[in-house]
């Protein structure tokens, strides 16, 4: 199933202008849904997971971290993005409630719904995409935290079915000052 991305047009400029700050506004434009199927498809018979390398016609290639910052366009230089452990599903819960501003309710149902600490794409779209310029600075920061998320879960933490993304990532946009610090 392809994703569709999230838009983001002038009435919601406050959440773009922090998004540019992040660096991961280039991530707007690069997503699976843009890719070549055809072509994903032919990388992904010559990965070997064994040796992380591509085993094509002409020998092994790897991806570096240039190489990243070359496709991507997103900064990989900076401090190390801190995880801890795994959430568990409650502790998911409540970081829904703290840093989206949701109800207790809402995210308990959600991660239900995704049988995971996780949170749909869909349902980051349908609950955030109506945040607009006029709304309440609380709305737009839990709003821009959500398309952030939304935005690394279509992109750089896609998991296989491409329609959810782990609640733990919320966690790099606590404070959305440091976001453009990580690498």
């Amino acid at each position: 199933m392809v994703q569709r991305l999230w838009e983001l047009d002038m009435e919601r400029s406050r959440i773009y202008e922090t998004v540019h700050r992040s660096g991961l506004a280039p991530l707007t434009s690069c997503s699976h849904r843009v890719a070549s199927r055809p072509m994903l498809s032919a990388f992904c018979e010559r990965w070997q997971p064994e040796t992380t390398t591509f085993h094509l016609p002409f020998g092994e290639m790897t991806i570096t971290l240039d190489d990243v910052a070359s496709i991507l366009h997103i900064p990989v230089t900076g401090s190390m993005i801190p995880f801890s452990q795994p959430l568990r599903v409650d502790d998911a819960n409540a970081l829904l409630v703290e840093l989206l501003g949701t109800t207790d309710v809402e995210a308990s149902r959600e991660t239900k719904q995704c049988r995971s600490p996780s949170v749909r794409l869909l349902w980051l779209r349908d609950h955030f995409s109506t945040i607009t310029d006029a709304s309440s600075d609380d709305d737009i920061m839990f709003a821009t935290r959500a398309f952030l998320l939304h935005l690394v879960g279509c992109t750089l933490f896609a998991d296989k079915s491409a329609t959810s993304v782990a609640v733990v990532y919320l966690e790099l946009f606590r404070d959305l000052n440091i976001v453009g610090s990580y690498a």
